[in-house]
């Protein structure tokens, strides 16, 4: 006979099945979301910052005047969009020509693929491209130059860029920066909001970053709630925190925060980084019954079916296995429902019938009798032998 634990269970197909994942992009974030839930995640949509446009900025018209009125020496250009909308806005203004005559006659430094494609498409060539599609390589390759007198644009991507400006001024650069648009706050920040609670709450299992100024919008957003360290302690503990490169996790590795970054900064590799570094630091195997159980984000795998767990039922198994086989009191597991703490008291919010609740619910999940004993008078258990636990399957992870 079936159970409700059955009529909810699937098969356990894809990688990241049983996890949830935030993503903060504000470009592609539909691209992200649509990869990730192939590979079974659930996502969290919370866009952290947009993109602004400058196609009227007066500034952006300054700096295309600056950099048509005279030879350049080098043009650094950051991102394929930028680089097309800064020609775009040329384009409108009627300085198109003379900017691309000026871009022609420069070396150019793309600092990756998407950028070296926009170049490309408007018919120049990149005199050079970083292998890490980082700023310090740029930095590095241009400093080896004499750059005394020399004009050098800069197309910068949503911020200011200090660090590689003051490096080419220092060197005796004229530096002209071309802010082809800006990051700003999203409109409605509550989904952001929200997915940093659901982080610090520990139902979001990664946040997926592709930008650094989304990370730091997201530690903005927190600090206001008052969750930042809470936040940067579920990331340096058991939220993975996915970078699509070096640059947009810095501000996170300079607090502590371990970080999971791809190869090569793409979306798609941003995904199997994650399909590779996720289960490592949310999964966990246990022999129950002689049966393998995989803990997952929201959920476990027995019997080879995926079967999703509620918020509480699921802190409930995971306090077990961390002691596996051994006795955990109710008292105990009252501290780790999610609902522990009231707002701004710090004082226990559940109790004994809290957690009884939580463990019937629990049991009704996992679909199977006897997985969680009950220990009359002190507390429950899973039926385990703590010798076996993460020794199978041959070649899992363990959390």
């Amino acid at each position: 006979m079936s159970t409700a634990g059955d009529r909810d269970a699937a098969p356990a197909a894809e990688p990241l099945a049983g996890f949830a994942v935030g993503v903060t992009a504000a470009r592609r974030h539909e691209e992200l979301a649509t990869l990730l839930e192939r590979r079974g995640a659930r996502v969290v949509l919370a866009p952290a910052i947009r993109l602004a446009p400058l196609a009227d900025d007066a500034e952006l018209l300054e700096a295309t005047l600056a950099c048509a009125a005279g030879p350049l020496d080098h043009v650094v250009v950051t991102t394929g969009i930028g680089f097309r909308a800064w020609l775009e806005s040329a384009d409108g203004q009627g300085t198109r020509d003379a900017l691309v005559a000026r871009l022609a006659e420069a070396a150019i430094v793309a600092r990756g693929p998407k950028a070296r494609g926009a170049i490309r498409s408007a018919g120049l060539q990149e005199r050079w491209s970083p292998e890490s599609e980082g700023c310090a390589e740029v930095i590095e390759h241009l400093l080896r130059t004499d750059l005394a007198g020399a004009r050098v644009a800069v197309q910068l991507y949503g911020e200011r860029q200090p660090e590689l400006t003051a490096a080419l001024r220092g060197a005796g650069a004229e530096v002209i920066e071309v802010p082809v648009y800006r990051w700003s706050r999203t409109e409605d920040p509550t989904p952001l909001r929200r997915l940093v609670g659901q982080a610090v709450a520990g139902t979001v299992d990664a946040i997926a970053f592709t930008s650094a100024p989304a990370v730091t919008e997201t530690l903005a957003v927190a600090a206001e709630s008052g969750l930042e360290e809470p936040l940067l302690d579920a990331m340096r503990a058991h939220v993975v925190a996915a970078c699509v490169g070096p640059v947009t996790a810095r501000a996170l590795t300079v607090r502590g925060v371990p970080t999971v970054q791809p190869e090569r900064a793409r979306l798609g590799a941003l995904v199997r980084a994650l399909v590779t570094g996720l289960p490592g630091r949310r999964s966990r195997w246990l022999s129950v019954r002689g049966c393998a159980l995989e803990l997952r984000g929201h959920a476990v795998v027995l019997d080879g079916l995926l079967r999703p767990i509620a918020p509480a039922p699921m802190a409930i198994l995971r306090a077990l296995a961390r002691r596996p086989g051994h006795v955990v009191s109710r008292a105990e597991l009252c501290g780790v429902l999610p609902s522990r703490l009231a707002a701004g008291e710090g004082r226990p919010q559940a109790d004994e019938h809290a957690v009884e609740m939580a463990v019937a619910r629990l049991r009704r999940g996992l679909g199977r009798p006897g997985i969680v004993e009950t220990v009359v008078k002190r507390g429950y258990r899973l039926a385990c032998d703590p010798r076996l636990t993460d020794r199978l399957p041959a070649g899992s992870t363990t959390g």
